[in-house]
């Protein structure tokens, strides 16, 4: 008879959150995409939110992902707005996504295209914030989880 003891490990739950906020209006293939270049600017910036490289049975390795799961929020336009002002005053690591970028196809013209547009004009379909939970869940209050 095993004296061990099989214990289940306590979730992980981080102290820290990234969430993507999109607007609702978008095409199904405009969230995927736009949901894509939004995280892809988390890893260049806050190193920490990247995991371990991972690897298969065979040994065949695969590049590192986030450690923490991406949370994906939708809202009306407003609260896109109001989300961004909110992260600008907590000035918390994010990356935006402007309707201007659908009709770019590359690098320097979607830079271009914030670049053209202030801060207050910006006509936001896409926020990806990350930091302290608590002050993630202030940034996208009023949005809902996406379905």
């Amino acid at each position: 008879m095993s004296t061990e003891s099989h214990v289940t490990p306590e979730p992980i739950r981080f102290d820290t959150k990234i969430a993507v906020l999109l607007r609702e209006d978008l095409e199904p293939w405009q969230r995927l995409n736009v949901t894509a270049f939004l995280v892809s600017g988390l890893g260049t910036q806050v190193p920490e939110v990247i995991g371990e490289p991972y690897e298969d049975a065979d040994g065949v390795p695969y590049l590192p992902m986030f450690r923490q799961p991406v949370l994906v929020f939708e809202g009306t336009k407003e609260t896109l707005t109001a989300a961004h002002a909110r992260v600008l005053s907590r000035a918390l690591p994010r990356a935006v996504f402007t309707s201007d970028l659908f009709s770019t196809g590359n690098d320097r013209d979607n830079r271009a295209a914030v670049r053209a547009v202030s801060t207050g004009e910006l006509d936001l379909v896409g926020i990806a914030v990350y930091g302290p939970r608590n002050a993630v869940d202030k940034v996208v209050k009023g949005a809902r989880m996406h379905p």
